[in-house]
């Protein structure tokens, strides 16, 4: 398979915001692996035997759900133990297993800030592609200036892709998505922004970037466990019109 180039992030902490909820937290993280790319169309085609339009360019139009799937033939391709378990359209996260998976928010964000507190890790227009450059599609990975990790376009191209869900009390079985696009002006294209859609969602603008590492706790792992998400979407008494909570 084309060569999944990954930059090694040592241990540390980062600060990840709720707004809705109005919560702040801090997540202690253990050292990790993560992309210094976005998957592009080249290593997309390759596992999955397709031909790829633009190969330097972030693979986009991928849902959630195909990313795992990805991620979990990636694993494979390379004798890895997948990450992922599947039951229909349900999926397992197996903390212990060392293959390729999607980042948790907190290691995507803390490997975006590398060190950084601002909104951005060097100026906008240096280290993303937004809507300020006036491009009309993700542009070959690469092409701006890496934060100090040494990770290219975790800013700007495409959003990309985590393995949390977004807010199960509102948004059911959304995922977050993280970094902003090329479409997206300076508001969005933060360190801090979450957004998300549904697992089977796909955009021109969200791609996916992989991630390494295994853990001894069973359903918990760099800021995410299975039972907070229960929790969260643990909702008593009336809901606000639109909400769907997850059961």
């Amino acid at each position: 398979m084309v060569d999944i180039e990954m930059a090694r992030i040592g241990a540390g902490r980062v600060e990840l915001h709720d707004a809705r909820r109005r919560l702040r937290r801090t997540v202690q993280l253990a050292p990790f692996e993560i992309g210094v790319y976005p998957v592009t169309e080249a290593q997309l085609a390759e596992v999955l035997g397709i031909t790829a339009a633009h190969p330097q360019r972030p693979a986009v139009e991928v849902a959630w759900l195909r990313a795992v799937h990805f991620c979990n033939a990636a694993s494979e391709w390379e004798g890895l133990d997948p990450v992922y378990a599947f039951d229909g359209e349900d999926v397992t996260w197996h903390v212990d297993a060392d293959g390729y998976r999607l980042p948790t928010e907190a290691e995507w964000e803390f490997a975006c800030r590398a060190g950084s507190t601002g909104a951005h890790y060097g100026p906008l227009r240096e280290v993303a592609w937004t809507s300020a450059d006036g491009v009309d599609a993700p542009q070959n990975v690469g092409g701006k200036l890496p934060n100090l990790n040494g990770l290219f376009d975790t800013l700007g191209n495409v959003w990309e892709w985590c393995w949390d869900l977004l807010d199960p009390a509102r948004y059911r079985d959304y995922r977050v998505f993280r970094g902003g696009g090329f479409a997206d002006d300076a508001a969005s294209v933060r360190a801090s922004t979450r957004r998300g859609g549904a697992p089977r969602m796909h955009h021109e603008d969200v791609g996916f970037r992989l991630a390494r590492g295994g853990f001894d706790t069973p359903g918990a792992a760099q800021g995410w466990s299975a039972a907070d998400d229960a929790a969260r979407a643990d909702i008593d008494g009336p809901l606000p019109p639109g909400w769907t909570p997850l059961r």
